[in-house]
């Protein structure tokens, strides 16, 4: 799910009664101010625990410098330095004072930017809305550099109402998506030419439905048109969504009377959107649809990208299953296809992103698992021939960097331990990869390459330790300067009463799970301890890296200083690079191999002296939250409490795209889809179960708490809801909210299954 798959960092019904504003922490008066604590005051009344980062930074197409967004010392706004790689020479390149549009006294808030090709004028993202996932439709400026002269673009159309707003390859256009239609401006002039005209609810030009973009697309936002290399036509995404099905979610509060919230929504054996790729003059005329064989609703079209040049448009085309991946190449004049390449699985196959064109176009870069481990090959434009230029039992992750010219491709990897990551880098005609990322600083390694490859903004940072972000010099990795050293969170972390966190392995009989442990700062191991566990367990995320976790880091540590022990573990099925079997363990097989380990694991914990089998309990969201709920139905004998968040309580709930993917199409084995269903094992619930969902969830709908909440009444379970009015997924929105929600797992937690060590003899086994 892109999201039962999202909340895995923490960006995040009742007994008989559902709890919500009436809820005041217990604890609040005995809040303290003492540094060596984490509060719940700390956590949501201050930025104590945050790291620091750079400000948006853009390399120049030179590589010879980078821009980044820093705060004006002039007054509001930001200003647009620009620091030479090699001196660190500064300087303002825009200040805030000349983004302030005529009439207004303020500069404008710069939520993204983008420099035109020749580095002339400078594209600014302002005034952003939020449509599903992310703030992807706002206002666009132009500033020529040249004339200091601001411009609106798309000035007359609706407030807010851009989308995916980019300059041709000269600079000289622009193009955007308003209201399901594409247009063109010139941006000089303000002439402005409208290439479709037939947008509407369901005819969505260079735009996508809701499954598309959270399937497809995340975690980065989607983008649903490209500009030709040339700049003389578009290629652009056309979604039919006439006849998808439409989920209403009830509005009870903002009105008197009730008001409902549609959304088209495909779930699970229901109707997709028809998907189809187009071409269309810059200049305006008929598009050009490209010829992809069979039903466009029973296939997909994940990726779209020019084929190098402007002759070709090269589309990804999958199949419902999705387990097979075709490569084909439309001619951008007449639409007609030929396949150069077809990628199949036994179980499914995702989307690929690194596909880039070298060689004067004559080749493509594929990663593939076809060896069973996923690496990086050079496929011929006219044969569709393979050849690898990695290989090996190792992975990777992905590509950073292709330097044609140096002969170069930089990637990430971590051939020896899945939980870190570290770059490397590897001849264009393949041979042996070199690790560029220092062999003395094992955890996660994160690289923006300047475009020639001498340069990277890099930042560094492990389980225990929070990112330090500079920038170095490649190959040879020396740092020129750090740009954030995070010091302000050092400090406070050094002033913090810190127990012991560790990576290690779990065996448990088949294979090695990666884990890590938090452990009280006056753990005594002649005592026994409550083990309270973190878990994702979908093959969208690892919660298991050995990176900062800077949105659970507080909270656990709070839990870890009230005297729990707390734990996570990746199960078979979770993304990290250890090959394709392991990855796809999962298929058709949700709830029931990553229940498994997880309870093979916890057998594991229990095993040591210092765990009290007694208290061992669960918490996780959208996918950790059905996970906390297959693992108190089905192993009750292990796990006493769970916190269950926005949890897919029947595969079926969820939308086609996601769910095919993984567990297959439900007329073929709906028997899978009933055993993944946490609502079959309901009646084994024997301990605390805390349930939290959004009313407002367009992703896992609200109507998953309530099917739950009737099976649990219909075995006569004692369990408690807590259900957010008009929330999403994230159950963020409103003063207060992730606050009260966290007072209220705290205190659950508190009297549920009661924190500290006891004597070996106190706890019951």
């Amino acid at each position: 799910m892109t999201s039962m798959k999202r909340f895995t960092s923490g960006l995040p019904i009742l007994v008989a009664l559902f709890a919500l504003l009436a809820i005041v922490p217990a604890s609040d008066a005995q809040e303290t101010t003492d540094a060596s604590k984490v509060t719940l005051d700390r956590l949501f009344g201050s930025g104590d625990f945050f790291p620091d980062f750079p400000g948006q930074s853009r390399w120049l197409e030179d590589g010879s410098a980078y821009t980044s967004l820093e705060r004006s010392e002039a007054g509001s706004g930001r200003d647009l330095v620009r620091y030479d790689a090699a001196t660190g020479e500064r300087e303002v390149l825009v200040a805030a004072a000349q983004l302030v549009p005529e009439g207004e006294t303020r500069p404008l808030g710069i939520q993204n930017y983008v420099w035109s090709p020749d580095g002339s004028k400078l594209l600014i993202y302002t005034n952003s809305q939020r449509v599903w996932r992310f703030n992807s439709r706002g206002d666009y400026w132009v500033l020529d550099l040249d004339s200091g002269a601001l411009r609106q673009m798309g000035a007359d159309r609706p407030e807010s109402s851009l989308m995916y707003g980019k300059f041709d390859p000269s600079g000289e256009r622009f193009g955007y998506v308003s209201k399901n239609d594409l247009f063109v401006e010139d941006v000089a002039t303000g002439e402005v030419m409208r290439l479709t005209d037939d947008g509407s609810e369901t005819i969505i030009n260079g735009n996508f439905d809701w499954v598309y973009e959270e399937e497809f697309f995340m975690p980065l936002p989607a983008n649903g048109w490209r500009w030709a290399p040339d700049g003389k036509s578009i290629a652009y995404w056309q979604l039919d969504a006439e006849g998808i099905g439409v989920f209403d979610m009830i509005n009870n509060t903002d009105s008197i009377y009730s008001f409902t919230i549609p959304v088209q929504y495909p779930k699970v054996g229901t109707q997709n959107s028809a998907a189809r790729v187009g071409v269309v003059s810059a200049g305006g005329g008929a598009t050009v649809w490209c010829d992809v064989p069979g039903d466009q609703r029973d296939n997909y079209i994940p990726r779209m990208e020019w084929s190098g040049n402007g002759d070709e448009v090269a589309i990804q085309r999958m199949n419902r299953h999705q387990n097979n991946n075709q490569v084909m190449l439309c001619d951008a004049d007449d639409g007609s296809i030929r396949t150069l390449l077809t990628e199949t699985d036994d179980a499914y196959l995702d989307a690929i992103d690194d596909w880039i064109w070298l060689d004067g176009d004559e080749h493509v870069t594929w990663l593939s698992e076809r060896t069973g481990w996923r690496h990086l090959y050079s496929v011929d434009r006219e044969s569709g021939e393979l050849t690898a230029i990695t290989s090996g039992d190792w992975e990777v992750v992905s590509v950073e960097l292709i330097d044609e010219e140096g002969g170069w491709i930089y990637f990430i990897a971590s051939p020896d331990n899945a939980t870190q990551r570290y770059l490397y880098r590897v001849p264009l005609a393949g041979g042996d990869p070199v690790r560029l990322s220092p062999a003395d600083q094992p955890g996660t390694h994160t690289y923006s390459i300047s475009p020639d490859g001498s340069f990277a903004i890099h930042t560094y940072a492990t389980l225990t330790t929070p990112p330090v972000t500079s920038l170095v010099s490649l190959p040879d990795h020396e740092v020129q300067r750090v740009l954030v050293d995070n010091a302000r969170l050092n400090e406070t972390l050094a002033s913090l009463d810190l127990g012991r966190t560790e990576l290690f392995q779990v065996d448990v009989g088949d294979t090695m799970l990666d884990a890590w442990i938090m452990y009280p700062p006056d753990f005594d191991p002649s005592l026994k301890y409550p083990v309270f566990f973190y878990a994702y367990s979908h093959p969208f995320a690892q919660t298991v890296l050995d990176r900062w976790d800077f949105g659970n880091f507080g909270w656990h540590t709070m839990l870890t200083q009230q005297g729990y022990i707390v734990a996570s573990v990746d199960n078979r099925g979770t993304p990290g690079p250890r090959g394709r079997d392991w990855r796809k363990a999962q298929y058709r097989k949700f709830g029931v191999v990553n229940s498994a380990d997880q309870a093979a694991a916890a057998r594991v914990l229990m095993e040591r002296p210092y765990v009290d089998a007694s208290r061992i309990g669960m918490w996780g969201w959208s996918g950790g939250g059905g996970a906390t709920l297959q693992a108190l139905f089905r192993y009750p004998e292990i796990y006493s409490t769970g916190i269950a968040i926005a949890a897919v309580t029947h595969p079926r709930n969820y939308d086609t795209v996601y769910m095919e993917r993984y567990m297959g199409l439900i007329d073929e084995n709906p028997e899978d889809y009933e055993e993944g269903s946490a609502l079959k094992y309901a009646s084994g619930l024997e301990g605390n179960l805390l349930y939290v969902h959004g009313t407002g969830d367009d992703n896992v709908h609200y109507q998953n708490a309530e099917q739950l909440v009737n099976e649990l009444i219909r075995h006569n379970k004692y369990f408690t809801m807590l259900s957010y009015p008009n929330r999403s997924h994230g159950i963020f929105e409103g003063p207060g909210t992730r606050r009260h929600l966290f007072t209220y797992m705290t205190r659950y937690l508190n009297e549920n299954m009661p924190p500290g060590g006891v004597p070996q003899d106190a706890a019951s086994d």
